[in-house]
């Protein structure tokens, strides 16, 4: 795991891209539904792939995750394989666990060579300042995740769960991660205002403490791109309801939607098949 210290610098060759994208939530709301999204996920991968030159993942790539020491989740398989096409081809990952999967240890690293954060990280890329976290618990509001990250990173929570039979252990991680909103809610549907979003106090609170040019963002599900001077306040949105994510050529950076590219006939069939 990676922590803390100097900002990690990127310098992107020309013609290549930094993609970043989040809470994709693959394995909710059941299988079957997950498995279309996944797909959709896989068709963008190799579609950014010629021009990718560094992958962030901003948290929650599954909407339940547990390693034992030899198990993990079923399922995946076109995700992680297609992410292993990236690490094989030189592109580095970085991934930002959420708090779906803040029980990630060591898998990705190992099979992905992804670098793998816990917290918030710093990045300079082609001399732009960057601030990117997950989002969970951050701010003065989001006391119903401030109370179940301090349960679940428990260290004797945490094992009394690793000493469970890994079929009841993810039958109950699943059941309860997707009774609980643990996937968008009720909140997450409307902007609460500059003054009332609490991740953008947050990053009111980050550019006091260091100038930055883009502070960004996953977890609220809501995407938006706000201005705060001369920074810019990012949420990547979701691969739930909104099919969202970011690009940054050195110059310009978009957030952008990726069924709005697909044409209206292909997005309503999509949406149509997600919805079933």
């Amino acid at each position: 795991m990676a922590s803390g210290g100097q900002p990690i610098t990127i310098e992107l060759t020309a013609g290549k891209k930094a993609y970043f994208s989040s809470d994709h939530h693959f394995g909710a709301p059941n299988p079957a539904s997950s498995l279309v999204r996944e797909k959709l996920f896989v068709k963008w991968l190799n579609e950014i792939k010629p021009d990718c030159g560094v992958l962030f993942l901003v948290g929650d790539l599954f909407d339940f995750w547990f390693e034992y020491r030899y198990v993990v989740p079923k399922g995946f398989v076109r995700v992680l394989g297609k992410l292993s096409e990236f690490a094989d081809a030189g592109i580095p990952i970085y991934f930002f666990v959420g708090n779906h999967d803040l029980w990630m240890k060591n898998y990705l690293e190992e099979q992905l060579n992804a670098v793998v954060f816990r917290d918030k990280k710093d990045f300079i890329i082609n001399g732009k300042e960057f601030f990117i976290v997950h989002g969970d618990g951050k701010g003065p509001g989001d006391m119903g995740y401030k109370r179940m990250k301090k349960v679940f990173t428990n260290k004797i929570c945490q094992f009394l769960f690793y000493c469970l039979h890994p079929d009841l252990a993810m039958w109950l991680g699943l059941t309860i991660s997707q009774k609980n909103k643990m996937i968008s809610g009720a909140e997450d549907i409307h902007f609460l205002g500059v003054d009332e979003e609490w991740l953008i106090q947050y990053s009111h609170r980050q550019l006091a403490r260091k100038p930055y040019d883009y502070l960004v963002y996953g977890h609220r599900h809501l995407p938006m791109e706000i201005d705060l001077g001369n920074a810019k306040h990012i949420n990547l949105g979701d691969w739930i309801d909104y099919f969202t994510y970011a690009s940054f050529d050195g110059d310009h950076f978009l957030l952008e939607t990726y069924l709005g590219n697909q044409g209206e006939e292909s997005r309503d069939t999509i949406i149509k098949i997600i919805n079933q």
